[in-house]
């Protein structure tokens, strides 16, 4: 029972990366926009929110940093498909290409670098009960963050007139347009939240869930958060159920390895990669489902003097 209050623990913590990147990819998604460069901004902000917090030696200021790293990439992202139309899908992929780059350049002094040590949180009462307090109450203060955001999402998108808004731009930018919308500016601060949440996912993987810095070590996980919005069908509690289902695979290898079982190590880190294929080709049988859910314009340039 012991082992498995860890991996649920480890399960949540896991997840917790995934959610706050695809939460982010939610919103820009729900505007209309698809930025595949999630990985790329996730690797900058991981060094940026590393470095920072190496020389402060605060994790807070360094997921702060890995926020602002995220919201500055989706802006010059966002400036360059919303204002000058390139290609949505490109300049998403050039995006990723350049994080992975630039952040192994700056990354290379910070190889060896080390955090002080953290404090283990843990909720006073709750974490002492057996099995539930292990597995549930010893997190981190953005475990539970992240589920938080995820209700205020959903009341944003389904219940404020901000989030309808939103949903209109991501629908019919057109509509919208002609209602006296501002779409441009309106996608702009929608790529710019979704940029800063993939970057606080990119802060956490180097400043908490590791904590150091290696080269290419978001490994993926940008890339099974964009699949993972369309997997939730792009509904903020589907995506936090998602996330945790995808941390569970990514913790069950580790768990297989630490109990002896015979499995090539190789196929086990291979099952978060094979759970999102299956995931995926099993959504994409059912075209209309998707279809229906999808955003109507996304990835649709808008011209706004068309």
């Amino acid at each position: 029972m012991d082992a498995f209050a860890l991996l649920l623990a480890a399960t949540l913590n896991a997840g917790t990366v995934l959610a706050f990147a695809a939460l982010g990819l939610l919103i820009n998604e729900r505007a209309g926009i698809v930025n595949l460069g999630a990985e790329g901004m996730m690797l900058v902000a991981a060094i940026a929110g590393f470095a920072v917090a190496v020389h402060t030696g605060n994790e807070w200021a360094g997921l702060g940093a890995g926020a602002v790293a995220g919201a500055l990439l989706a802006a010059a992202f966002g400036l360059l498909v919303i204002w000058l139309n390139t290609n949505q899908y490109a300049t998403g992929l050039a995006l990723s290409l350049f994080g992975a780059g630039f952040s192994a350049f700056v990354g290379i002094k910070y190889t060896q670098e080390k955090l002080p040590e953290r404090l283990q949180f843990q909720i006073p009462g709750l974490a002492d009960i057996p099995f539930i307090g292990p597995a549930f109450f010893r997190q981190h203060v953005m475990v539970y963050i992240a589920i938080v955001l995820t209700i205020a999402l959903a009341w944003f998108l389904y219940r404020s007139r901000a989030g309808l808004v939103l949903r209109a731009v991501g629908e019919s930018p057109e509509a919208a347009h002609a209602l006296g919308y501002p779409v441009r500016r309106i996608r702009l601060a929608a790529v710019m939240v979704g940029g800063a949440l993939c970057g606080l996912s990119g802060a956490y993987i180097s400043v908490v869930y590791t904590p150091l810095w290696v080269e290419g070590m978001v490994a993926g996980k940008g890339w099974i958060a964009l699949a993972l919005t369309t997997f939730a069908t792009w509904r903020p509690a589907r995506v936090l159920l998602g996330a945790y289902l995808f941390g569970g695979v990514t913790m069950l290898q580790f768990h297989l390895q630490g109990e002896g079982v015979q499995v090539s190590s190789q196929l086990l880190t291979m099952l978060p990669y094979l759970a999102t294929i299956v995931v995926l080709v099993l959504i994409s049988r059912n075209a209309t489902w998707i279809r229906v859910n999808m955003p109507a314009s996304l990835g649709k340039p808008f011209f706004p003097g068309s």
